[in-house]
């Protein structure tokens, strides 16, 4: 199995201009023409938690149906990590995956598995996260994702989305002993980036094909970050 997998941190839909504007964030993800897309503060954060993008605004606008990761019947996600999957691909499974923080903090997961009927190995599980302000409770929330990962198809996994670590040497370790670690490149602040914010982590049984950063004009003006994208392919035997 093949898949293009982006990640955005869309700040609500809060653009660098401070209008929110859900639109112009679904028409910035449309841009990227990704099979998964994993969403950072994809819900606000007070009252019921309700969605920075309307679900019919998703159905209007793109080819991408939201993965059932919610708890509350207003939000997209869990935590604000939300999960968009193309249409035609099945999703064989969802998880909520609670993650230690001083501030409450969680991932969600979805299986992918190709058009068809029945199980598929070649399926690929797709974990979205949101990573804490200090670098000590990352690190515990990057041990717990790998541990949460190892549990289920370890190989066959990539975790993506904002890990918030400026350093391209410390503060991810815990991840790099079993997963291999991408930073496509800068995506924080959007307008003028200098820090590589949003990466993702492979399992043993998935190959990097490409991977890159948005760049076109709706991608420095829609979110205080900007998207980064990854073609990955599912391998019969781990690399």
């Amino acid at each position: 199995m093949r898949l293009r997998l982006a990640s955005y941190n869309i700040q609500k839909a809060v653009g660098q201009d401070l209008r929110r504007d859900p639109a112009r964030v679904l028409a910035a993800i449309s841009e990227l023409d990704a099979d998964v897309v994993v969403i950072q503060e994809a819900d606000k954060r007070l009252g019921v938690r309700p969605t920075a993008l309307p679900r019919f605004l998703i159905e209007q606008q793109t080819d991408l149906v939201p993965a059932d990761v919610a708890e509350a019947d207003g939000s997209l996600g869990w935590h604000g990590n939300a999960v968009l999957v193309r249409k035609g691909l099945r999703v064989q499974r969802t998880a909520r995956l609670p993650l230690p923080g001083l501030e409450p903090r969680g991932a969600v997961l979805v299986r992918v598995l190709p058009p068809g009927d029945g199980d598929d190995p070649a399926g690929i599980t797709v974990i979205g996260a949101h990573l804490g302000l200090l670098r000590s409770w990352r690190r515990r929330q990057a041990r717990a994702l790998g541990d949460h990962a190892l549990r289920d198809d370890g190989p066959g996994t990539v975790i993506a989305g904002d890990f918030n670590e400026w350093s391209m040497r410390k503060g991810l370790g815990p991840l790099c002993a079993d997963f291999h670690l991408v930073t496509p490149g800068r995506t924080y602040p959007s307008l003028r980036p200098i820090g590589s914010l949003d990466r993702a982590a492979l399992g043993s049984g998935l190959r990097l094909i490409g991977a890159g950063v948005a760049a076109g004009a709706l991608a420095r003006v829609a979110s205080d970050h900007r998207p980064i994208w990854l073609d990955i392919e599912r391998v019969t035997r781990p690399l």
